[in-house]
C-alpha cells in the first residue's frame, strides 16, 4: 500500500476521479435547459439511479433558478453560473459557481405547512426544501465574492446513506 504523501497514491487518487467537465450559463432562464442536460448526462455517466438522477436534477435546477431570479436579477446584477461535474467512485458531485448576491440555503427552515391542504399553504417557499432533499449532501460557501453550492449523490452501491445537508 501506498503512504498518503506519496507521488503512488497522489496517481492513484487522481486516477479515482473518473471525469470531471464543466458549463459555464449566462444569468437567464433560457440557462436552466442547458444546465438540466448538462446534470442528467452527469446522472447517467455516473450510473445513478433514475429517481436519484431526477431528485438532483431538479434539486440542481431549483437552485440555478433561485440563483437567476433572485441572486442576479432581483438585485439588479449580471453574470453567469458555472457548473462542474466530478464522477467520483462512490459518489457524483455536481458544483454550482456564481457571483450573484449570497444566499445560503441552510439559512431557510423547512416548510411546516406540507401537512395542510394546499388551499391553506402559502404559494412558493418549497424550492429550496425540495433542493435539499434531491442529494445525499448539499454545502454551501461564499468564498471571495462568489457563492458556491455543492450537491452529492452516492453512487449505487453506495446508496442508501441518509441525506445530510451542511451549511
Amino acid at each position: 500500500m501506498f503512504g498518503t504523501g506519496t507521488p503512488q497514491f497522489a496517481a492513484c487518487q487522481q486516477q479515482l476521479t473518473m471525469n470531471t467537465e464543466t458549463l459555464s450559463v449566462p444569468d437567464n432562464l433560457d440557462s436552466l435547459k442547458p444546465v438540466r442536460d448538462f446534470v442528467k448526462n452527469a446522472a447517467e455517466a455516473a450510473g445513478l439511479e433514475k429517481k436519484s438522477a431526477y431528485k438532483l436534477v431538479l434539486a440542481v435546477d431549483e437552485v440555478v433558478a433561485n440563483i437567476i431570479l433572485h441572486g442576479y436579477q432581483e438585485a439588479g446584477l449580471t453574470g453567469e453560473i458555472t457548473v462542474e461535474r466530478t464522477v467520483h467512485p462512490d459518489h457524483l458531485r455536481i458544483d454550482l459557481y456564481d457571483s450573484a448576491a449570497p444566499y445560503n440555503p441552510h439559512e431557510r427552515e423547512d416548510p411546516d405547512h406540507l401537512d395542510r391542504p394546499l388551499e391553506d399553504r402559502p404559494i412558493g417557499g418549497l424550492g429550496v426544501y425540495l433542493a435539499r432533499q434531491g442529494a445525499d449532501r448539499m454545502h454551501y460557501e461564499h468564498v471571495d465574492g462568489r457563492n458556491h453550492n455543492t450537491f452529492i449523490v452516492l453512487r449505487t452501491e453506495t446508496a442508501g446513506v441518509p441525506a445530510v445537508s451542511e451549511g
